[in-house]
């Protein structure tokens, strides 16, 4: 029985960001449709800086509508809001700001890391209890990794690691690129919102990519009719 392929990996899903919130309203009125269109796991808030009552009463209004469609709602950075906002966990931007926030998020609620520039500090975040390790994501100046060392860190993390994996993706081709690779969700956000067809449109289609790419990588590992000794 020693060969006896391994259980398929779930399909991905996608991980939504928010543009920068500061009225909610706009996004108060989108949010439903757009969350009963896609199959869409969790919505990543972020906050324009403001003060904390402020923040707290926006992350109040926006996680119902999030929580109510099945989805998570975590909060970018802003650990300290989350249990009085009633989100669901935090993403956090990097090892130290996770290690500083994992007592105040841990048992029930998710927490989430990126800014992982190295395989070490991704082990190392795993190793704390995150609950998901974001690749791909711009730094403070705009840069990123090319598309390519992000679908290969993506690879390797998901070869050999537990915890999921998202990749962040700045475009329909890389949703599915990353989703191929092994990401556990995808990441799509500024991309979405300027479609000029609309996000939905754009949700819809990168929902569909990203299935099809894990539909492809099943098949390319259990072709159809081969034998298993």
């Amino acid at each position: 029985m020693s060969n006896k392929p391994p259980p398929p990996r779930p399909a991905p899903r996608l991980y939504l960001a928010t543009p920068v919130v500061d009225d909610p309203a706009s996004l108060l009125a989108e949010l439903p449709g757009l969350l009963a269109a896609a199959d869409v796991a969790a919505v990543l808030l972020r906050l324009k800086e403001t003060d904390q009552r402020t923040m707290i009463t926006r992350i109040k209004a926006l996680a119902p509508p999030v929580q109510k469609a099945g989805a998570a709602l975590l909060v970018e950075d802003h650990a300290e809001l989350v249990a009085r906002g009633g989100a669901d966990g935090a993403h956090l931007p990097g090892i130290a700001a996770l290690k500083e926030a994992l007592p105040s998020l841990k048992p029930d609620r998710i927490a989430g890391v990126g800014g992982l520039t190295t395989r070490h500090h991704s082990m190392d975040a795993g190793e704390m209890g995150a609950d998901y390790v974001l690749f791909g994501e711009p730094d403070a100046k705009g840069q990123r990794p090319s598309a390519q060392a992000i679908a290969e860190r993506l690879d390797w993390w998901a070869e050999l690691f537990e915890p999921p994996c998202v990749g962040f993706a700045m475009s329909l081709e890389e949703a599915h690129d990353f989703a191929l690779s092994g990401a556990d969700f995808v990441l799509v956000g500024d991309f979405i919102w300027a479609d000029p067809r609309g996000p939905k449109a754009a949700l819809i289609e990168a929902d569909a990519a990203i299935k099809k790419a894990h539909a492809t990588a099943t098949a390319s590992q259990n072709p159809a009719g081969q034998e298993h000794g």
